[in-house]
């Protein structure tokens, strides 16, 4: 199998390029590049240049405003953006709820939804985790009572990522609590948060960080024109919209570019009087974690050459739980890398302890979001179906045992 890109493929991969280097706005690259913190405003701006380009969902239909392009130019256009690097379009729209839309929905709900969400009109979040039901999706308890032309949802989410900023949510509800098998039983509905009932609350993460929250349904009343498909059958959509979020979570460019700066900022810390880019132990550990990264790169080039053989019809390759498995665990071994360049640079100093406000720093700048990514990257393995339910499916759906 030729891996290798094509001449027309690295032109392309040069467009690209020049677009981001030319597009993307300074000051968000710097946030990016440095590690720090992108909003939500900067997270619309570049998606709106995106969507004005006519590449914010590359990978959707033509005629819902996608490029045409097969699996190995959307690969390309993804990595691309990582290593820039530039902030990805809002996922939960782009990636996850916009192509159930438009391969599950009608046509009225592909009308409303779809060019919103490519100009992030609307700010999606997802509505799927339960406490007692993450890993266990299946055993969701969150009730949709038929009610005329509205279902009554009572019930609760947890760890909604962006909830706070969110226009509409996707759930997954129990519609039939009956149903002989648990998975049956369950329906794929869009919520409009602004609907009376819903109680968003703040959790605070180990960086210190707002990013999830918890979210209540108090007899909240959805129209039944808000239920994507058929009713009951929201687990199978549930799935198609997992499969493809795990490819993307494989994340290649992202690691590519953090072991790229790792390098550069390990040339810059001392160790012994010499450079820790020099260091044995260092070199070795780095390089461990690239040959692993090569490895996952090789293996997702294999998945879009597969997926481009078959014709791109977005059916999800069971070895996207492979690359979601692998691309986590390099992500998070790349935290651990810059742990070992920042050191004890990355202790935070608790304001208001001692002033030191007439000293000079006593830690470059840049070591400052080192230990709250390193914490906060652990989730990385557990959302999207955690690691160890990966390894099921991979023994299920590969290895047939």
């Amino acid at each position: 199998m030729d891996l290798t890109f094509t001449p027309e493929e690295i032109a392309f991969r040069d467009e690209v390029r020049t677009f981001f280097r030319e597009a993307l706005p300074a000051d968000i690259h710097k946030k990016m590049a440095e590690g720090h913190h992108v909003g939500k405003e900067d997270i619309v701006t570049w998606q709106r240049i995106l969507n004005e380009k006519g590449w914010a969902v590359p990978h959707w239909p033509v005629e819902h405003g996608g490029t045409g392009w097969g699996p190995m130019k959307q690969y390309i256009f993804q990595e691309e953006m990582q290593r820039t690097p530039a902030p990805s379009p809002l996922q939960f729209g782009v990636f996850m709820v916009g192509p159930v839309i438009y391969t599950f929905g009608n046509d009225a709900q592909k009308a409303q939804f779809l060019p919103r969400i490519a100009n992030i009109d609307d700010w999606w979040c997802q509505g799927f985790s339960e406490p007692g039901s993450g890993s266990d999706l299946a055993s969701l308890r969150t009730s949709a009572k038929r009610n005329g032309d509205h279902f009554v949802v009572n019930g609760q989410k947890t760890w909604t990522t962006l909830a706070q900023y969110a226009d509409w949510i996707f759930c997954l509800v129990r519609t039939n609590p009956e149903a002989e098998k648990k998975q049956q039983g369950i329906s794929f509905v869009l919520i409009d948060m602004k609907t009376p009932g819903i109680d968003v609350r703040p959790i605070q993460t180990i960086d210190g960080g707002h990013e999830v929250n918890e979210v209540f349904f108090d007899d909240v009343r959805v129209p039944v024109e808000n239920l994507v498909g058929e009713e009951n059958r929201g687990w199978d959509y549930a799935k198609f919209l997992l499969g493809n979020e795990r490819t993307n979570i494989a994340r290649v460019g992202v690691s590519k570019q953090r072991l790229e700066r790792i390098r550069a900022l390990a040339a810059q810390v001392s160790e012994n009087d010499r450079p820790l880019i020099e260091a044995p132990w260092f070199r070795e550990k780095l390089a461990a974690t690239e040959i692993e990264l090569k490895a996952l790169e090789m293996t997702q080039l294999r998945v879009v050459a597969a997926d481009a053989k078959r014709g791109n019809k977005g059916q999800p390759d069971p070895a996207s739980s492979i690359l979601k498995i692998k691309g986590s665990q390099i992500q998070q071994a790349t935290t651990d890398l810059l742990m070992d360049v920042v050191g004890p640079f990355a202790l935070p100093f608790q304001e208001g302890e001692d002033d030191f406000s007439n000293e000079m720093p006593i830690a470059p700048v840049w070591a400052g979001p080192a230990a709250p990514t390193y914490f906060n990257w652990r989730k990385i393995s557990i959302y999207g179906g955690s690691n160890e339910i990966q390894k099921n499916i991979i023994a299920k759906a590969i290895l047939g045992l």
